[in-house]
């Protein structure tokens, strides 16, 4: 009998029984593995989805949601913006998304408020996605989830982790903020500085609640809050103002664009990163590492935040969560060299 790789010669479009014949297996483990069944061989799913590759098979989305009584469609509603934390959040949630069979439909809408929302929901379920995940960092967006239909499973990414009755997967702001400035408190700093993101944003909120409670827990004096947006010139703002007070040694800075235009400031006010003032950071972007000096920063692990949503959004389209389940992923502090000991 011929080999199964060498069997298969396909002058039409490709069917999934094209895929089981090529990768010796049946048309269910097929259909098993672009569903994302947990009970197939790991060995078993990659020889289905290399025959896949191979013969540049695509689902039949339409015949699939027949057949399951599921749509391979998730919506996505997410704000028109470039910020490195929402934008690496959707990346994330895509790829999570795809290597499971689904296809992801993204609304972006200018506005994070209640009807841009609403409307944005309100497609998704015209389209009859099997479920919605909403990125919503701000207040606004959050008020506006109370107002949408509940009929479609629903998941929000990095909203209010107060709020009760809603699905939920967001970072531990407050637990990153903690690692930053317990790292700036241990090496001898007398208190930290805060440069904060956005009021309205609760990821600069719970950053900012971090900060406050872990300088109260070490019995240090929280300085006033130098409140700024999520950019470098926002930041560089902040800097400026700082570097004048020599009682400044060590600054926690809501966003690592904050922490650039920081270390701008300080640089051309005279005073050195770390020598006489220690930086920290919070996201780890990919430029992190570069900056002069290299950042310290804290890591969100956005991949596992994007996995646990997906998680918890199939879980809800199945019926197996009551859809007020919440997920916290906790942070890393990544030490580079932009922290030292104050030389006074």
């Amino acid at each position: 009998m011929d080999h199964p790789s060498s069997s298969v010669r396909v002058n039409r479009e490709p069917a999934m029984t094209d895929v089981a014949r090529l990768a010796g297996v049946s048309h269910q483990t097929v259909s098993r593995v672009l569903n994302g069944h947990p009970n197939v061989r790991e060995e078993t799913r990659l020889r289905v989805r290399a025959a896949i590759a191979q013969l540049g098979y695509r689902p039949n989305r339409a015949a699939r949601t027949l057949a399951t009584g599921r749509s391979q469609l998730i919506g996505v509603v997410a704000q028109n913006s470039t910020l490195f934390g929402p934008s690496s959040l959707l990346a994330a949630f895509e790829l999570a998304a795809a290597a499971q069979g689904f296809v992801v439909s993204v609304r972006r809408v200018k506005v994070l408020d209640r009807d841009s929302i609403t409307a944005a929901v309100e497609h998704h379920r015209e389209q009859r996605a099997a479920g919605i995940v909403v990125i919503a960092p701000t207040a606004a967006a959050d008020e506006a989830l109370a107002e949408v239909p509940t009929d479609t499973p629903l998941v929000t990414v990095d909203g209010d982790p107060e709020r009760a009755g809603a699905a939920l997967v967001t970072v531990d702001q407050e637990a990153g903020a903690r690692l930053a400035v317990r790292h700036l408190l241990e090496a001898g700093h007398e208190t930290v500085w805060h440069v904060s993101g956005p009021a309205d944003w609760f990821d600069a909120a719970g950053r900012m609640r971090g900060w406050r409670r872990t300088l109260e827990e070490a019995g240090a004096e929280a300085p006033p809050v130098s409140p700024a947006d999520w950019s470098a010139a926002s930041g560089y703002r902040a800097g400026l103002m700082l570097a004048r007070m020599p009682e400044v040694t060590a600054v926690f800075a809501a966003n690592d664009h904050l922490a650039l235009g920081i270390l701008r400031a300080m640089y051309e006010r005279g005073r050195s990163v770390p020598g006489d003032v220690s930086v920290v950071g919070f996201d780890d972007v990919p430029e992190a590492g570069y900056f002069i000096p290299p950042l310290t920063t804290v890591r969100p692990d956005f991949d596992t935040v994007a996995a646990q949503a997906l998680s918890l959004l199939l879980s809800g389209i199945s019926g197996e969560e009551n859809g007020t389940a919440r997920r916290v992923v906790t942070p890393t502090l990544v030490e580079r060299d932009s922290v030292g000991s104050p030389t006074r």
